[in-house]
């Protein structure tokens, strides 16, 4: 195991053509090509701002600029959740690859998630022109702990993602049951509202790994001064190491069956 995972050091450079190829193929043939990267995070924004301020009573009304707090959490739910979507079909869909002895198929869900990390980035200056907007100025000293965040969703991401995407060559029921769980986990997560508005389900949160990054998320960018979810960002990190080595020696034990069962 250890062997094939230091071999994707090797393979970086197929990686990183494989990333562009992915973003390339997805606006082929659209007028707006690569500006969809900051439209769509646009359009997304306005559109739940729109919903959770004037047509729904939103639990985090008392939380202005309502529009920046939630973004700030929903961006890189996005990223997540699309890569957990496309990740555990990525396998299947990478069939004719697979079936090539030199061809490590981990690189596909690891193609996936960085693909959909591009649009993530390509989403913050969405982000960051909300904040001048509203006048919301983040804690500098804190900023750098946005690195740690990104880092610890990427290597959290990827766990989930060889696991599922190895599971879903041999139960196609996977990318079903990844599709409704992860619409609620959303409503399940504080992105749209604030858990302080429910105190009494603090507990239930806490179980929840993504409510530590929407929260810290939150508390580095819209909260100047408040990030005292450090200790539980920085054990969820060490919970994604351990998730990441366990989903990866699941991987490599299956890697044999893949090209059979694809």
């Amino acid at each position: 195991m250890w062997h094939n995972l230091g071999q994707l050091l090797r393979y970086r450079g197929l990686i990183q053509s494989l990333v562009a190829r992915e973003l390339k193929a997805r606006y082929r043939g659209s007028v707006l090509g690569f500006f969809w990267s900051f439209v769509n995070p646009l359009l997304l924004l306005l559109i739940y701002n729109f919903v959770f301020t004037y047509l729904l009573v939103s639990r985090a009304k008392d939380i202005q600029p309502y529009a920046v707090f939630m973004f700030t959490a929903l961006l890189p739910w996005t990223w997540f959740s699309s890569s957990l979507t496309e990740a555990t079909g990525s396998l299947i869909s990478g069939g004719n690859l697979i079936k090539k002895v030199l061809f490590p198929a981990e690189i596909l869900p690891f193609v996936t998630i960085l693909s959909n990390m591009v649009h993530f980035l390509l989403g913050l200056p969405i982000l960051i022109c909300f904040m001048l907007w509203y006048k919301v100025t983040p804690d500098w000293a804190q900023v750098p702990w946005f690195v740690v965040i990104v880092a610890v969703q990427l290597l959290f991401t990827a766990g989930l993602s060889l696991i599922l995407s190895a599971l879903a060559v041999h139960f196609r029921d996977v990318r079903d049951l990844v599709s409704n769980l992860l619409t609620f986990w959303f409503f399940a997560t504080p992105i749209i509202y604030s858990y302080k508005d429910f105190p009494d389900y603090k507990k239930y949160f806490d179980w929840n790994p993504f409510t530590h990054l929407a929260i810290s998320y939150q508390e580095v960018l819209f909260f100047p001064g408040d990030f005292g979810h450090w200790k539980w960002l920085l054990a969820m990190g060490a919970a994604s190491v351990v998730l990441f080595v366990a989903a990866y020696w699941v991987f490599d034990r299956l890697r044999d069956s893949f090209a059979e069962a694809v």
